[in-house]
């Protein structure tokens, strides 16, 4: 049997252990609560938009409680802003991972392209609040929408100048040629998203690739060439 000093320390031990612990346990549970919101939220906005949209409908899509919500978000702006932030990592750790393994900056920009519009495509609620929902909405939105923005503008001229430096394109006004690319890359997700043309939307790619390398005198990659279009013949 154990002594009396024992028992005291081993209760010791429990107690700093417990003390230990908790915080952890209490950590994982707020941020599996935050989570559990956001994802509600990315539903919520997505098919009601984001004046349809209230609190209560993301609390109760969460199984949550108004408590949680408010510890984590200070309004309905606060949780539809931290969304769009949302799709900014997923975004820039994809792009990262699928050029990894490129060394020639054309197949860098082509890699990056294609991996922009296979994440839109894999996170299409995300997509549809950041290129549909948060047009329009007001200063702060705007804001927030064009920083955004802009940092996928930057991404793509990170890529354009590294393509410049190596001599693979001539010198260009990068960053306007970025923004013209970005532009272009909007209009054909916001269609996808909005009218669902084309049906999926990797049905784009080729022909969005091969115009995007071409417009800044790349050449296409083998495999990127779009097919053909075929016309119709005119009945006499």
């Amino acid at each position: 049997m154990g002594s009396s000093d024992d028992n005291y320390k081993n209760g010791d031990n429990t107690a700093a252990n417990r003390g230990q612990t908790e915080p952890r346990t209490i950590t994982r549970d707020k941020d599996a609560t935050r989570q559990r919101l956001l994802d509600a939220a990315e539903q919520v906005f997505a098919e009601k938009g984001y004046h349809g949209a209230v609190v209560d409908d993301i609390i109760r899509a969460s199984d949550s409680s108004k408590g949680g919500f408010y510890f984590h978000f200070p309004n309905k702006q606060g949780i539809f802003l931290a969304l769009i932030d949302a799709l900014v990592p997923k975004l820039s750790a994809a792009v990262d991972h699928a050029i990894a393994g490129e060394k020639d900056p054309v197949a860098q920009m082509d890699a990056a392209l294609r991996t922009v519009l296979e994440t839109f495509s894999r996170h299409r609620r995300l997509s549809k609040i950041l290129l549909v929902e948060a047009v329009g909405l007001g200063h702060g939105f705007d804001e927030k929408l064009m920083r955004t923005r802009g940092y996928f503008a930057q991404m793509i001229q990170g890529y354009l100048d590294r393509a410049v430096a190596a001599g693979a394109i001539a010198p260009m006004d990068t960053e306007t040629v970025a923004w013209a690319w970005f532009g272009a890359i909007n209009e054909i997700v916001v269609r996808w998203l909005v009218v669902g043309r084309p049906a999926r939307l990797d049905q784009a790619l080729p022909q969005l690739r091969a115009l995007l390398l071409r417009s800044v005198g790349a050449a296409v990659p083998p495999g990127v060439e779009p097919p053909a279009a075929t016309h119709p013949q005119v009945q006499e």
